[in-house]
C-alpha cells in the first residue's frame, strides 16, 4: 500500500461511519481523527485498531489539528445541532461559525490537503469552506448528492431487475428537498430509460416519480426509525476518499461551484465532476429537459437565499 493518511474531523455518527467504512477496506494506510472531545476520538481509535488482525494494517488515533500535516484529504463531518427555539439561519451562522475554526486550522496545518465537506446542509457549508480557506475551491468538495444519487440508483436497479452498477443516472442541484432527478440522461446497458423499453419494461411517468419521492423522502423515513443516517454516507464518503487517492479521475455528483453550468454562479450544489488526486479537474453538464433546468434555477435560488442571510461569510 502506498503510504497515505487521511483525517476525519468530528466523530459523531457519521465520521465513524466513514472511518470504519476507510479502515475496512484499506484506504490508507492511516486514519486520524479529530474531535473536540478527544477522548471519544481515543475510544473510537482504539475500538477500530483492535480489528486490524481481521483486516490488516491500518494505524488508526486520536489527535489534533497539527496532526494533520501530512494528510492527503481531510474529511470534515463535525457541526452544531439544532436548539430548541433555533431558527434554520442561527444554526447556519453557528454551524458556519464552526467553520471558520475548521478552516483557520487547515490552512495552517494542513494547506495542500483536498477537504471532503459531509456536514449539512452540505451545499452551503461547502460554499462557506470555499469562500473561508486559502485553498483553491476545486480542493473543497461536498459529498452532495451522491447519497441521492445511490439511492436513486439502487431503487431504479430494483425496478427494473438490473444491478445497480449498471444504472446511470443523475439526482442533481441540492442535497435536499429541491434535488433534481434527471431523467433526460438516465440510461441502463447505454439505453435511455425514457425512451425505450428495457428488460420488458417501459418508462411510466407516475410510477417513477414515486420511485424518485422515496429517494427524497429516504433520508426522513430513516431518521424516523433509527434517529439519524450513518451508513450509507459513510459509504460515500470513503468512496471518494478512494477516488481521490487513486487518482480514478471518476465522475461523481459532488458539491461545487457550478461556474455557470445550467446557468448558475456563486453558489454550491450538485453537477457531475470528473474527481482525482487534484480535487475536481472538470465538470460536465449532462443535457437536460426544460423542466428539469427550472428544477436546477430553483434549487440554487433556494441556497442562494439561505446563504443571503449569513453573517459569518467574508
Amino acid at each position: 500500500m502506498a503510504r497515505s493518511a487521511v483525517g476525519i474531523i468530528g466523530t459523531g455518527h457519521v465520521g465513524v461511519a466513514a472511518a470504519y467504512a476507510m479502515f475496512q477496506r484499506q484506504l490508507a494506510s492511516e486514519i486520524i481523527l479529530v474531535d473536540k472531545n478527544r477522548q471519544l476520538a481515543e475510544g473510537e481509535a482504539m475500538d477500530l485498531m483492535h480489528g486490524q488482525p481481521l483486516v490488516g494494517r491500518v494505524a488508526v488515533r486520536a489527535g489534533d489539528y497539527e496532526d494533520l500535516g501530512q494528510c492527503q484529504v481531510i474529511v470534515i463531518t463535525a457541526g452544531v445541532n439544532q436548539k430548541p427555539g433555533e431558527s434554520r439561519l442561527d444554526l447556519l451562522n453557528r454551524n458556519a461559525a464552526v467553520f471558520r475554526e475548521i478552516a483557520a486550522e487547515l490552512d495552517r496545518y494542513a494547506p495542500e490537503a483536498i477537504l471532503v465537506i459531509a456536514t449539512n446542509p452540505v451545499d452551503i457549508l461547502t460554499y462557506v469552506m470555499q469562500q473561508l480557506s486559502q485553498r483553491a475551491p476545486r480542493r473543497v468538495i461536498g459529498t452532495g448528492t451522491m447519497l441521492d444519487t445511490s439511492r436513486f440508483r439502487a431503487l431504479l436497479g430494483d425496478s427494473y431487475e438490473v444491478n445497480p452498477r449498471s444504472v446511470h443516472a443523475y439526482i442533481l442541484g441540492e442535497h435536499g428537498d429541491s434535488e433534481v432527478p434527471i431523467w433526460s440522461s438516465a440510461m441502463i446497458g447505454g439505453l435511455s430509460i425514457m425512451h425505450h423499453v428495457i428488460n420488458g419494461r417501459r418508462f411510466q411517468p407516475e410510477p417513477m416519480d414515486a420511485l424518485f419521492q422515496r429517494v427524497r423522502s429516504a433520508a426522513f423515513d430513516i431518521i424516523s426509525r433509527k434517529g439519524y443516517t450513518n451508513t450509507a454516507i459513510g459509504l460515500v464518503i470513503a468512496y471518494v476518499v478512494r477516488v481521490i487517492l487513486e487518482d480514478q479521475r471518476s465522475v461523481l455528483p459532488v458539491s461545487v461551484n457550478p461556474e455557470g453550468d445550467y446557468g448558475q454562479h456563486d453558489v454550491c450544489f450538485s453537477v457531475p465532476c470528473v474527481v482525482g488526486a487534484h480535487g475536481v479537474e472538470y465538470r460536465l453538464a449532462p443535457e437536460a429537459s426544460e423542466a428539469e433546468r427550472q428544477g436546477l434555477d430553483s434549487s440554487a435560488e433556494i441556497l442562494r437565499r439561505s446563504l443571503k442571510g449569513m453573517t459569518i461569510l467574508p
